[in-house]
């Protein structure tokens, strides 16, 4: 369903486009060049709607009610563009070792270094 409101969005995208393009501005007179508005109002002049106008209005309709469906369509949840796939999870962080998994990689200390090192703590503690 997505895939055709999609469609139908790019089309409608490119006709209004070229629809905007297409118009004349409001000051394409030679008085307009020099900056002067001559006897237009605010908005300009309202002339007969031409083809291009219409077309314009009604095309930037479309792309409105396009967006909102394919917003509509996001909102209900993620799938997978392959059928029957579950939708992509994100993956954790890398994790870093802990303290504990460093001591198990560690190698057995010898006697010695242990007795060296509790001769260290108890001479810290007499401080």
């Amino acid at each position: 369903m997505s895939g055709i409101i999609t469609v139908i969005h790019i089309i409608v995208c490119f006709i209004l486009i070229i629809a905007v393009l297409l118009q004349s501005g409001k000051a394409a007179d030679l008085a307009g060049a020099f900056g002067g508005g001559g006897s237009q109002t605010v908005f300009g002049p309202r002339g007969a709607a031409t083809i291009l106008s219409r077309a314009t209005t009604i095309s930037a309709i479309f792309f409105m009610i396009t967006s909102l469906g394919l917003w509509m369509l996001s909102v209900r949840g993620v799938t997978s563009a392959v059928k029957g796939e579950g939708a992509p999870t994100e993956e954790a962080a890398a994790v870093t070792e802990t303290k504990k998994e460093t001591e198990e990689k560690k190698p057995p200390a010898t006697e010695e270094k242990k007795e060296k090192e509790q001769k260290s703590t108890e001479t810290e503690k007499k401080k």
